[in-house]
């Protein structure tokens, strides 16, 4: 650069320095020549001023002259590569400072040109994405250059299956400003069966119109990055689990056609036409015909079929038939007897049965229903002995079964005993104001000697 020469003596001229061109990131350089025209030995101080300051020095910073000498100064330029150095004209100015006469100070001033710089930092997330038809990532754009540009984006792939939008398709951004890209990728048809189909595609940013021819004349500062790889996985529709389960779930409905469901009907008409044949009348009843009391078609736990009801006890009832020869042993007859117990929560409360006079009850079965889900416990004792003790919140009905009878001779009693620990909740749904509980005995009832 042609230097310039600053004099100290007064009323001498200020002469300006000339203009400077610098590259951000480069550096540029110029002389200052300083003159001492006074009588005296002086000091001069130099200092940058201006937009320039920051980035600017001047070497050496301070010179001392003897009279009638000088000495070059060097003014280095180093602006940093940066979007916050402008492209442009700057103003640079160097203030020198007399110590002896410092109302000799003068500002030697000059043009800086700050050349442009073009820089595009790209970034696609994520580099990859699965979906049926399409997918969806973010191409995020910054301008690290000195200047506005505006950038267009340009996608890349092997063949023509892929589609691409970009929203918005071409953002124009300030130094140091950024931007978010929506891309959408679409392919053309869907994947039915088989594996997943694997689109790697590239996506290419640019500067636009002149900034591009601009850039291309500076062969030393490429104006893009290199395009970003990015890939598209198109997973199918059916995948191989689901059809692996649809053809399990097509052969279990086979085989539930063609070998259970007939296997099923045969056993539920078994049973059906089990349930209707006819029950062997038992020895004991032949020829009672039809006198009250035959009970042909009982079953345990339940009321004998033509059996007179009475009462037996508190809360019981009694089914029983007249008849018989008087004969020890011989007459007996089927029988049953139901107690119905209602007890208030918190007590405990006793139903019983009592054989009756010159009778033998000998108990076969038992059936005793708790309907409501009570909670308590509930004791049975034919006599005094004692068959069982249940707690009633275990069962809602339990029966229990003797091949050999359990014989309670005449005036004894059956009895079931309760105590309410908390009533349950009936099918109304509401809860029972009390517990209730019945209980049915089955058995032979026979006629004792006179």
């Amino acid at each position: 650069m042609t230097p310039s020469v600053a004099s100290s003596g007064p009323g001498a001229p200020g002469l300006d320095i000339p203009a400077v061109t610098v590259t951000p990131g480069d550096i540029a350089t110029t002389t200052l020549t300083v003159r001492n025209d006074s009588d005296i030995v002086e000091a001069y101080s130099l200092e940058v001023v201006g937009d320039c300051a920051p980035w600017t020095t001047v070497e050496p910073a301070r010179v001392s002259l003897y009279p009638g000498t000088s000495e070059t100064v060097t003014i280095r330029l180093a602006p940093p590569r940066s979007p916050e150095i402008r492209a442009g004209e700057k103003p640079l100015g160097v203030r020198v400072l007399p110590t002896e006469h410092p109302e000799s100070v003068r500002v030697l001033e000059t043009t800086v040109h700050v050349e442009e710089f073009h820089e595009l930092q790209t970034e696609l997330a994520p580099r990859r994405r699965r979906g049926w038809l399409r997918g969806r990532y973010r191409l995020a754009v910054r301008n690290q250059g000195n200047t506005p540009v505006q950038v267009r984006f340009t996608p890349g792939q092997a063949g023509e299956e892929l589609g691409f939008a970009f929203t918005p398709a071409e953002p124009k951004l300030e130094p140091g400003e950024s931007t978010e890209v929506v891309l959408r990728v679409r392919t053309a048809k869907p994947v039915w069966f088989g594996n997943p189909v694997v689109w790697p595609f590239t996506a290419d940013t640019a500067e636009t119109g002149d900034q591009e021819e601009a850039a291309e004349t500076r062969r030393d500062e490429p104006a893009v990055r290199a395009p970003l790889d990015a890939e598209f996985v198109q997973i199918p529709v059916f995948p191989k689990w689901l059809l692996a389960l649809l053809a399990a779930l097509l052969a279990l409905l086979i085989a539930w056609f063609a070998l259970v469901r007939p296997a099923v009907r045969s056993a539920a008409k078994e049973a059906a036409h089990e349930a209707v044949q006819p029950r062997p009348t038992p020895a004991g009843d032949q020829g009672a015909g039809d006198s009250p009391g035959t009970g042909a078609n009982s079953k345990p736990g339940g009321k004998a079929s033509g059996a007179p009801s009475g009462t037996g006890g508190d809360g019981t009832s009694e089914d029983s038939g007249s008849g018989g020869d008087g004969t020890s042993g011989g007459d007996g007859r089927q029988s049953s007897a139901t107690i119905d117990l209602k007890t208030s929560g918190g007590q405990t409360r006793t139903g019983t049965y009592k054989v009756p006079k010159d009778s033998v009850f000998g108990v076969t079965d038992i059936v005793v229903a708790n309907f409501q889900g009570d909670e308590g416990v509930l004791t049975i004792t034919f006599g005094e002995r004692k068959i069982t003790t249940i707690a009633l919140e275990t069962f809602r009905n339990q029966d229990y079964h003797w091949v050999t009878p359990i014989k309670i001779p005449a005036n004894d009693t059956v009895t079931i005993n309760v105590t309410c620990a908390k009533p349950g909740t009936p099918a109304t749904g509401r809860q029972a104001q009390g517990c209730h509980e019945v209980l049915n005995v089955s058995g032979v009832l026979s006629r004792t000697g006179e």
